[in-house]
């Protein structure tokens, strides 16, 4: 058994109480015993004397007198009897009496003061005891008696004592190892056991525990494991998904990448045409088609570690917007619905620092998620872009006049393919824009979301420290 195990520990501190338990009560076993002593001596001492004045032959008393105080062990024997004290059993003292003690009028605090009193003092001493005769045979007895022999008969209880109490404590600890070891090291292992299994193969629902132990704590121990081994599994399932549909998205990512590429070579010429039309609309083609062919590329570094860092600089975020909200606008005719309006609050010369692709599809993300809400309704709305900036910031506001999120949706806000407010709709939208916004050193944050619509707020700190972006099983 060692001492860094639960049934070694619970052992010693079994046997270190019981022994702790029984110093406490020690000394006022041994006040007892010296008691009891003391009143044997003065019971014999009685004996002795009535004994003595039994005896009418002088000669044979004379014999007997030394005999009895050896018998008695004490020097002398003092009874008094009708007001008449009297000297019946006497011997030459080896010295002066050094204390007296009354046992008729002695308190608990002062029998223990005298015991250790007692035990303390190494010298063999004579003293005075007196105590009341047995039998109401006279009003008093005294007697005086040495120390020595009193000091020697208490240690030899004392040590016995202790020995009795320490082999009490082993059998105690003994008993209560085997009752610790059945009610609560048993399901202790069986709960390591079930552990051990399941670390083997925690995707194996065949290995969360199943509750039954008998004592309530090690049952609910016991539930509360087998609910984190339930979720643990569950999330396992998930990331082995979430990893499958990440190198989908890369395959084809990378094919996807390869055809954009040759349509930009194409829309280059575009600008080549002899319809004016066709050359205006030509830069924001090839402009669209860059930007699809960068997002493939962050899509494959993304499925790989992480977002690539933000590249900085500085740029005029009006005309940005008015490039998202022409794109946001085609998309809406495109589909038929043209019901959405875009309204800009920007001040003109407001300059930011940022990554300006990022940005784009950061806002592309929450205009595109506020104009399709508003379609979804079959009614019109607005969608709205504002900015400004502090001393410490610049801020960037879209607003809409859209149903709002639903409960689920703002419970999983910013996690992929569970915030979707949108039937069919992946949830990752707001996880990569969020995603980008911490990687500028800012924050994504929902202001509201109502029956009067949604309103979210882009913060980017001016004093700027780029934060490394999450990959898409990170968000999870």
């Amino acid at each position: 058994m060692r001492l860094n195990t639960i049934s070694g520990r619970f052992a010693a501190l079994t046997i270190i109480f019981v022994v702790l338990a029984e110093v406490f009560i020690l000394l006022p076993a041994m006040a007892s015993f010296r008691l009891d002593y003391l009143e044997s001596r003065l019971e014999r001492a009685q004996i002795a004397s009535l004994a003595l004045l039994a005896t009418t032959d002088e000669a044979l008393a004379s014999d007997l007198e030394s005999e009895l105080l050896q018998n008695a062990g004490v020097y002398n024997v003092v009874l008094r009897r009708d007001d008449i004290r009297q000297l019946v059993l006497s011997s030459q003292l080896p010295g002066a009496v050094s204390a007296t003690y009354d046992l008729r009028d002695e308190g608990v605090i002062q029998t223990i003061d005298d015991a250790v009193a007692t035990l303390l003092d190494e010298e063999d001493r004579v003293i005075r005891v007196i105590g009341a005769p047995v039998n109401q045979a006279g009003q008093f007895i005294e007697i005086t008696m040495a120390t020595a022999p009193l000091r020697a008969a208490m240690i030899d209880y004392g040590l016995r004592l202790l020995a009795l109490s320490a082999a009490f404590s082993i059998l105690t600890a003994i008993l209560l190892n085997l009752a610790a070891q059945r009610m609560i090291l048993v399901p202790i292992r069986r709960v390591i056991s079930h552990l051990s299994s399941y670390a083997a193969a925690p995707e194996d629902p065949r290995h969360i525990i199943t509750p039954d132990a008998r004592l309530v704590e090690l049952r609910e121990a016991e539930a509360a494991l087998a609910a984190m081994q339930k979720t643990v599994t569950s999330s396992l399932k998930h990331k082995d998904r979430m990893a499958g549909l990440g190198q989908a998205v890369a395959k084809i990512s990378h094919d996807l990448r390869n055809i954009l590429t040759t349509a930009q070579i194409f829309a280059d010429r575009l600008e080549d045409s002899a319809d004016p039309k066709v050359r205006r609309a030509a830069p924001k083609l090839v402009n669209s088609i860059t930007r699809a062919v960068n997002l493939c590329e962050t899509t494959l570094a993304f499925g790989k570690a992480e977002e690539p860092a933000p590249t900085l600089s500085r740029f005029n975020l009006s005309h940005l917007v008015a490039d998202l909200i022409e794109a946001e606008s085609l998309a809406g005719e495109s589909t038929g619905q043209g019901r959405v309006e875009f309204l800009s609050d920007l001040p003109p010369t407001l300059t930011i620092r940022a990554d300006r692709d990022q940005l784009y599809r950061v806002l592309t993300n929450l205009v595109r998620n506020a104009r399709q809400a508003i379609e979804g309704t079959g009614q019109p709305g607005t969608v709205e872009i504002g900015a400004g900036e502090t001393d410490a910031e610049w801020w960037i506001r879209i607003g809409d006049t859209g149903p709002g999120l639903p409960d689920k949706a703002r419970e999983f806000l910013f996690k992929p393919f569970t915030g979707s407010a949108r039937k069919g709709g992946t949830g990752l939208g707001l996880t990569i824009a969020a995603d980008l916004v911490r990687g500028h050193g800012g924050r994504l944050e929902l202001v509201r979301s109502d029956a009067d619509g949604s309103e979210f707020m882009i913060h980017l700190p001016r004093d700027l420290a780029i934060q490394p972006s999450r990959n898409l099983e990170s968000a999870r």
